[in-house]
């Protein structure tokens, strides 16, 4: 039986493993993606980490990694389809059929990327529809594409595209963007960006490829047809707790309630990073949880 095991190996997940190795805690992190470091592996350049101004989101990833290694962390590659909460004990279910026994339990699965839901979505999937820009931009170099969204992540991903692109449509259902002021000023002035504004996507249509998406203007109550071969869907994240329904409390949109203490309804059960109830989801936040969420756990074994 383990003192911990922790479920997700983004940035909460990882600094959670290394402060409980620091703590003396006898853990495993379960991972079920071929690389740990979560979101932020898709993130071109990170500007807000104290520290390290411009670093990759992939070189911050491998970073949190290493660090784990070097305390080492044992890592499982299993994906989690249940927890059980037993009471002192705790037991961890997975897709291959074995399960996991632990004292306490910290959830860090993070949250992943929403969909749009419209006609084509699905079928022009990967052929033209993306949901990582600096996954899968360098396949649309000098093309016309578009980027749905207001909020931080679509403003750095049509800024990111402008960087390759011939055109870059930032599509936008509101007046105003969401996103930092500093990133919406990198985003105006990039020449080959336009915002759409009071658009929202009715439609992504084509043949073997994406050929275009029909817009809905709001404001002119008309459809508008726009041209492109690429379409960045960046329209928010829904949190993974489809494994812990049933046992955690989660709020009206599935996310675990916890506080900055990362304590949830279960005795023995901690919420970290976008898991869980917040203000802010950002890699800073989530990588405190993950320190925050051991001293939990340290003061939970303690009083066991």
């Amino acid at each position: 039986m383990y003192d911990l095991i922790i479920i997700g190996a983004g940035p909460a997940g990882l600094s959670a493993a290394v402060y409980g190795r620091r703590a003396g805690l006898d853990l495993a992190v379960i991972e079920q993606t071929p690389m740990s470091g979560g979101q932020v592996l898709n993130t071109y350049e990170v500007d807000n980490y104290l520290g390290m101004p411009g670093i990759s989101g992939f070189d911050l990833g491998m970073k949190f990694r290493e660090h784990a290694d070097k305390m080492n962390v044992s890592f499982l590659k299993e994906r989690v389809t249940a927890v059980h909460d037993n009471g002192q004990s705790k037991t961890v279910e997975t897709a291959s059929g074995a399960s996991y026994e632990a004292k306490s339990l910290i959830l860090a699965t993070g949250a992943e990327h929403a969909l749009l839901q419209v006609p084509g979505e699905a079928q022009w999937k990967g052929r033209g529809v993306s949901y990582c820009a600096t996954c899968d931009g360098a396949f649309f170099k000098g093309r016309d594409v578009a980027v749905v969204g207001g909020g931080d992540v679509a403003v750095e991903d049509a800024v990111y595209l402008a960087r390759m692109c011939r055109k870059v449509y930032l599509i936008h259902r509101r007046d105003s963007l969401r996103a930092a002021k500093i990133l919406q000023e990198r985003l105006f002035a990039c020449e080959n960006v336009e915002v759409l504004w009071h658009c929202t996507v009715s439609k992504i249509y084509g043949g073997d490829l994406v050929e275009g998406v029909t817009l809905y203007h709001k404001q002119e109550d008309k459809e508008i047809d726009l041209a492109v071969e690429g379409v960045f869907i960046a329209v928010g994240m829904h949190p993974c707790t489809e494994a812990f329904a049933g046992v955690v409390s989660c709020d009206e949109k599935g996310y675990l309630i916890a506080g900055e203490d990362c304590v949830t309804n279960v005795p023995g059960v901690f919420a970290a990073g976008d898991i869980r109830t917040k203000s802010l989801r950002q890699i800073v936040t989530a990588v405190a949880d993950g320190a925050c969420a051991v001293t939990s756990v340290e003061k939970y074994l303690a009083g066991m």
